[in-house]
């Protein structure tokens, strides 16, 4: 594979940077896109080191890493399926194929129905689509909460109501929110607050994710391929639940794949590895189906 080149895009409100990673070989398969939300393209390293035979395209999405956006700017999942439309626009045009994981799958799901032109293959791993949950009213809560937190404490609290939100096994009782705050030092994250308020997931994510609601029937009867996947080591977490409902309502079953919600890491962000070679083995083999 050449060098990854780095590029940026003006788009309204907001100045994206994106990676395109270009083969030594030329192939006939379309540019494969990596996204997340929040995470950005750093999260995607170890996954595009293994598709070498095709372009890859990686980027941060506004507000995070080296994307910027303008102050008092909250975009929701049809601003961010807008920007990830026109970065594929930026790579020649569609279809590509895409791999989207958490906030990303959510807003994959929206580019499918959307721009229906723009992706021969959606692969929409783990979605955290509160709507679709019988718990609905308590996990909106749960988020709305983190989202408080955060206003109030800062970083490290918000996380740390994040990190213990995201580990629960099954279904939220009502009352979840009136449990104790966890103590950020658990987690090694930082007691204090240093008065930023710029994180785009507790700051804007946390209150425009929960109401969205993909537009599954449109996304039925389109012509992109939409596959759910959900990791084999995700048990009954709110993603792992949400993935398996989402699939049920597109009138299909779950893809399942390795390791947790973050399978195909390798180490990113210091986080310990999961299963990134198995996690890339079937990504290809599920883009070749």
């Amino acid at each position: 594979m050449t060098d990854k080149k780095t590029l940026t895009l003006d788009v309204p409100g907001a100045v994206l940077t994106y990676d395109v990673r270009e083969p030594a070989t030329p192939t006939n398969e379309p540019p494969l896109l990596l996204i997340g939300l929040p995470m950005g393209a750093e999260g995607f390293t170890t996954l595009a080191g293994h598709f070498t035979d095709r372009t890859v395209v990686t980027y941060d999405p506004r507000g995070v890493e080296r994307s910027t956006r303008e102050p008092g700017q909250d975009p929701d999942v049809t601003v961010h399926a807008d920007d990830v439309h026109r970065v594929i626009e930026a790579v020649g045009g569609g279809p590509v194929d895409l791999f989207a994981s958490s906030g990303g799958a959510v807003v994959a799901l929206e580019l499918a129905a959307a721009h229906p032109g723009d992706v021969r293959t959606v692969v929409a791993h783990e979605p955290p689509l509160a709507s679709v949950l019988p718990d609905r009213e308590a996990v909106v809560a749960a988020m709305a909460d983190i989202h408080d937190t955060y206003q109030a404490k800062g970083f490290g609290a918000a996380m740390a109501k994040f990190i213990a939100l995201v580990m629960v096994e099954g279904e939220l009782t009502a009352s979840y929110v009136e449990q104790p705050d966890p103590d950020p030092a658990m987690f090694d994250l930082p007691t204090t607050d240093d008065g930023s308020r710029d994180d785009l997931m507790f700051g804007v994510n946390m209150l425009v994710l929960p109401p969205y609601e993909p537009r599954y029937e449109t996304i039925r009867a389109g012509a992109p391929r939409v596959l759910v996947a959900v990791g084999a080591d995700t048990g009954e977490q709110m993603t792992g639940r949400a993935a398996r409902a989402a699939a049920g309502l597109l009138g299909t079953e779950p893809v399942a794949f390795p390791g947790g919600h973050g399978g195909f890491s390798g180490g990113e962000y210091g986080q310990p590895a999961d299963k990134p070679a198995e996690f890339a083995a079937r990504l290809r083999e599920v883009l070749a189906l």
